[in-house]
């Protein structure tokens, strides 16, 4: 599941885990984003941009960690979500996307991986 925690006109911090946060580290992921309060909603309707869902980002990494080191079990993964207006285009494509909503989809990847082609003749399928 997917909780988000900030303000939706600025940013937003997605937290994915495994399972229901209990009151006591909620106020603790509250403090860690810079007294951020908990947003009761399972999605945001609002334009945000922030990382590929397949492409879990150094950041999140880190904040995943530090909030093992406070005692905190069972987060996946945590991403930082900027609000932004429709039309807003000024970001690198490769690293980020933009988001109609948030939700708790938010992190799901539905790709499948392309079949495998056989290859008789080399030269030939390089032309």
């Amino acid at each position: 599941m997917i909780h988000f925690f900030g303000d939706a006109a600025n940013k937003v911090f997605a937290v994915q885990t495994t399972k229901e946060i209990n009151p006591e580290d909620i106020a603790k992921l509250s403090w860690l984003f810079g007294n951020q309060s908990k947003i009761h909603m399972a999605s945001i309707d609002a334009f945000f941009v922030g990382p590929r869902a397949s492409m879990i980002t150094p950041w999140s990494t880190n904040a995943t960690e530090i909030t093992q080191n406070m005692g905190i079990s069972d987060i996946l993964r945590i991403e930082e979500f900027i609000s932004v207006a429709e039309g807003f285009q000024d970001f690198d494509p490769m690293l980020f996307q933009k988001f109609k909503a948030l939700d708790q989809d938010l992190f799901t990847i539905n790709i499948q991986p392309e079949p495998i082609i056989p290859i008789d003749n080399i030269a030939e399928y390089n032309t």
